[in-house]
């Protein structure tokens, strides 16, 4: 691929066009298409590849995405560091509306998503890849966390280090019942697309950070009608601007040569395929 960058930026919802002067690019994966063009752009220096996660005009919804041709298509453009903004519900009466949480452990409550390239099963390419197990047991690169904390707080926003972020399969929101078991289990925030990315970027080699932004209390967590559509769209509406000077100052804060666990998550493990 001609255009290349060193970080990519999984965005959600507000996040389609943040970069001023991008390099539009189609991509092509064996996993079949990703969610949109490749965005590549500059930000503090450093070489950007933005990726819709659910297409422009959000058409894709969470258990729609095609979340192992997304992963594939950043890493084939030389992305070894990606940071994924999303926009969840709070467990936790403390963790309301324009909290930022940056997670450091993950609960996968989904259904029907691929979610390992590692499969046994032929790829369209006709490549079978082995079967491999990698190890998930702290899903988030700290590198990426510890850029993305700093700054958060750079910014004046005291965001939570630390907690879970579990995924449920969407696109409809949590019943009571489902959100008070959520919260009973101590987890912190519930969202709908931090997985399979999270697992997907490990198989690749690649270091993965989430920043949540809590948009309401989920339905166990608060009285009335519950969480709505429109609500999380205004909080988030709200707050984008904010996120974004965050995420800005996070690319920044990366390092350019990474010394954590995460580029060795493949080591001794035959995978049958060769990664991009």
């Amino acid at each position: 691929m001609a255009e290349q960058a060193e970080i990519g930026v999984i965005g959600g919802s507000g996040f389609y066009s943040f970069l001023d002067e991008v390099t539009e690019v189609t991509v092509r994966t064996p996993y079949g298409d990703p969610s949109d063009s490749l965005f590549f752009g500059e930000l503090a220096g450093r070489k950007v590849a933005f990726l819709p996660r659910h297409g422009r005009g959000h058409h894709l919804p969470p258990h729609k995405i095609n979340y192992r041709a997304n992963l594939w298509a950043l890493r084939a453009a030389g992305v070894r560091q990606v940071l994924a903004p999303c926009a969840v519900g709070g467990l936790q009466p403390k963790y309301g509306p324009g909290t930022l949480l940056i997670p450091d452990q993950l609960v996968d409550r989904t259904k029907t998503r691929a979610q390992s390239y590692f499969d046994g099963e032929a790829r369209a390419d006709g490549v079978r890849p082995k079967v491999a197990h990698v190890g998930f047991a702290d899903p988030y690169c700290e590198s990426g966390r510890r850029a993305s904390l700093t700054a958060a707080r750079g910014h004046g926003w005291e965001a939570v280090d630390g907690g879970t972020l579990c995924v449920v399969e969407g696109p409809r929101f949590s019943t009571r019942a489902e959100s008070r078991w959520h919260a009973d289990q101590g987890w912190s925030v519930v969202g709908m697309t931090g997985h399979p990315e999270a697992v997907l970027a490990r198989e690749l080699g690649l270091c993965y950070a989430s920043l949540c932004l809590v948009t309401d209390l989920d339905a166990g967590a608060e009285t009335g009608e519950g969480v709505s559509h429109g609500d999380v769209m205004r909080v988030f509406a709200e707050n984008v601007g904010r996120l974004r000077n965050v995420l800005f100052d996070a690319v920044g804060n990366l390092p350019a040569d990474r010394a954590c666990a995460c580029a060795d998550a493949l080591d001794g493990i035959d995978t049958g395929i060769d990664l991009p």
